[in-house]
């Protein structure tokens, strides 16, 4: 395998025979303008860029710098320019970063601290480019949306693929935004009527007196305004799958209709009378619990138990382990591309507010969340008050830390639940006394 290549953008001679000698780990390739640098951007894409701000015609200032960084990061949003900048030249090294550079390294060179940098760079380009395949294997695959990490949401996507070939009618639980019309269509994709149509219908979005003409049709002359026989959204999917999301907004004279139809798999179109066989597998989703309902009057029972042959519940994003920020991310990568926007980071706080936001609208929200940050933002940070989410009080992961705190924690209960008695709060631990000793001189508890 071939080195990465590694675009160096310095005038001065002697130094540039410096950076080629020390960073021989690379494949070094030199430009010493804007014009010769642009070019070899073209010609070789390289991953990481080194450059000096003070290039001619202009070596004493930073104009000719920053108007190259500007096209490169134009050029291709994901280079990694780390900029090569003097003592005096701080102040247009902080805007180079301002604008979108990956970091700076001060002059005299440091030829092992500059190579930690720049593997670092490289690295962190591997992996952004990683995440973009990543993205697109996801983007052609069956259950293409469906973005996690969430051992719940993994079994969840698991048992869509076993169920998806049958012909059993499945029930989707979950919160609104959650993405119960995703893993509907997966059902689809994955199933033998792919080639089919995948027809939709929100059963709380259609006044109940229009919902049974459009899931039944009707014929000519059956009402006011029927002009001629027009087929229903259920004959329309004939062969394929057909979604009923929030079914448990249906009215129950309209459910009394359905039910016949799973059971006989025919049904009448609105004001006719010869009846059409239907051959279509039937979802449906609601954020509603449907067996509270049935008890209450609201649903049909013998309905809930037909719809219910599979029931699969979508965890809300809340509880979903780490999501929260990898769709963060998911959606930052997204909406950069769409606005053709170089592409933001999330600052630190941007990030801890993301993971302690609950997310009530769960992934629709957050997909809103970002594209509005994404748009706002000004500088090449997305912050919280782009995101318009509260601060958020940074998580620590790291173990040691955590651990220590946790370990703080359950000491001081132990002592309390034993009122000050170590004997006692030793064998609620679970360790000698020495050791709890040992532990409250390490957490400064007398």
């Amino acid at each position: 395998m071939g080195k990465n290549k590694l675009l160096v953008v310095e005038d001065d001679a002697g130094l540039q025979k410096q950076l080629r000698w020390s960073l021989d780990a690379y494949d070094v390739i030199t430009a010493d303008d804007r014009e010769s640098a642009l070019a070899q951007l073209r010609r070789h894409q390289p991953a990481v860029v080194t450059m000096d701000l003070g290039l001619p015609p202009d070596p004493d200032g930073a104009s000719e710098g920053l108007a190259l960084l500007a096209q490169i990061l134009a050029a291709a949003p994901d280079t990694k320019v780390i900029i090569l900048s003097g003592n005096q030249d701080r102040a247009n090294a902080l805007k180079a970063i301002g604008m979108g550079a990956y970091d700076f390294h001060q002059k005299p060179l440091d030829a092992d601290t500059l190579s930690l940098v720049i593997a670092r760079a490289f690295y962190l380009h591997a992996m952004q480019q990683e995440n973009r395949r990543m993205l697109q294997i996801q983007s052609d695959s069956p259950l293409a949306g469906i973005i996690s990490r969430d051992p719940a949401m993994l079994k969840l996507c698991r048992s869509v693929e076993k169920v998806a070939p049958s012909s059993a009618t499945v029930m989707l639980l979950g919160d609104s935004g959650s993405g119960k019309e995703l893993i509907a269509r997966g059902l689809h994709n994955l199933s033998t009527r792919h080639d089919k149509r995948f027809v939709a219908i929100n059963c709380a979005a259609i006044p109940e007196h229009l919902l049974e003409s459009e899931l039944f049709g009707y014929e000519k002359g059956a009402f006011t305004g029927a002009q001629r026989q027009t087929p229903g959204k259920l004959e329309l999917a004939h062969g394929g799958t057909f979604f009923f999301d929030e079914i448990g907004d249906m009215a129950l004279s309209l459910q009394a209709k359905l039910l016949r139809f799973l059971q006989e798999r025919v049904i009448e179109r609105v004001g006719g009378r010869s009846e059409i066989n239907i051959d279509v597998r039937v979802v449906c989703a609601t954020h509603r619990n449907l067996k509270t309902l049935s008890v209450e009057g609201g649903f049909r029972e013998d309905l809930y138990y037909r719809l219910s042959e599979i029931v699969l519940t979508i965890p809300p994003l809340r509880e979903r382990a780490g999501d929260s920020a990898l769709l963060a991310h998911h959606f930052r990568n997204k909406f950069c591309a769409g606005e053709s926007r170089s592409l933001l980071a999330f600052s630190m706080e941007a990030l801890a507010a993301i993971e302690a936001y609950a997310w009530p609208g769960n992934v629709r929200e957050m997909e809103n969340c970002i594209r509005r940050a994404v748009i706002m933002a000004d500088g090449p940070q997305i912050t919280p008050a782009d995101l318009g989410l509260p601060d958020g009080q940074e998580e620590s992961v790291n173990l040691r830390q955590v651990r220590e705190s946790a370990e703080y924690q359950v000491m001081v209960k132990a002592l309390s639940r034993a009122d000050g008695n170590i004997v006692k709060a030793a064998e609620l631990l679970g360790v000698s006394r020495p050791t709890l000793y040992d532990l409250m001189n390490h957490h400064g508890l007398k």
